[in-house]
């Protein structure tokens, strides 16, 4: 199954370190957070990424072109302009690098990946968050109760978009309330591409209009985990994650 994740937003919120490298390529533990977010899909035999790119797109192509350099050990015959890998370290991943625009809102970024989607069901997340969800059992949810989208409901920090659950059908979808009552967003959709008739154009924010209109329409459920998820949404954040990742990273 194809994975879509959003990695072109500006990331204003940590900008001492987004005024150099887009938000998805921030470091924990010598890695991007996208190569992170990457390995969770990719331990369920998930490994063919299409990702969004927007805000300094050349730094998250130019780390994908010159992995293979940067990840192994290597000998360089200068004279000869000769390069020799000691061993083959490269993952057997497809990845994508699509340009979805500078200015592009989240629902736009998904609607331009359409011509690469085509007719399958497709995953989605987000470029920042990272968690031990169990991507097996999502998608068995997923594909059990027939619906147009399943979002991965959440129970972190009190300011993000809040779920209102019957039993897993989404009663409301309200982006980041006052109030917390429970269950939030947490990202990893299971999608079926007839949702993309929900987006108008690159100015239609995924979690507004038509994830509001798939859940007025019964469309949208959610899966329930119950587990670790951290967001990466400012220095705070980053530090906890730089933190868990020297005491026993929960999302490996």
């Amino acid at each position: 199954m194809k994975v879509i994740l959003l990695a072109g937003g500006f990331g204003t919120r940590l900008g001492e370190y987004t005024d150099v490298v887009p938000k998805p390529m921030i470091e924990i533990g010598g890695k991007p957070v996208l190569l992170h977010i990457m390995n969770i899909y990719a331990r369920f035999g998930h490994n063919e990424f299409y990702v969004a790119l927007g805000y300094k797109s050349e730094v998250i192509k130019k780390f994908f072109i010159n992995y293979k350099e940067i990840d192994s050990n290597l000998s360089i015959d200068l004279k000869k302009e000769d390069i020799e890998f000691y061993e083959n370290k490269m993952m057997s991943w497809n990845i994508n690098l699509i340009d979805t625009g500078i200015n592009t809102m989240t629902g736009g970024r998904v609607k331009r990946m359409k011509e690469f989607i085509g007719d399958e069901t497709f995953m989605l997340t987000y470029g920042d968050g990272l968690s031990n969800i169990d991507i097996d059992s999502l998608i068995k949810f997923h594909r059990s109760h027939g619906k147009m989208i399943t979002v991965s409901a959440v129970r972190p920090p009190a300011r993000f978009g809040e779920l209102e659950l019957d039993d897993n059908k989404v009663k409301s979808f309200e982006e980041k309330p006052q109030l917390q009552r429970g269950w939030i967003n947490g990202g990893f959709f299971v999608v079926e591409p007839k949702f993309l008739d929900f987006i108008d154009d690159d100015n239609t924010l995924l979690e507004r209009e038509p994830i509001e209109k798939a859940t007025k329409e019964g469309e949208l459920m959610a899966y329930k985990h119950e587990g670790f998820w951290q967001c990466m949404d400012n220095k705070r954040d980053l530090e906890l994650l730089q933190k868990l990742w020297k005491t026993g990273a929960p999302w490996i």
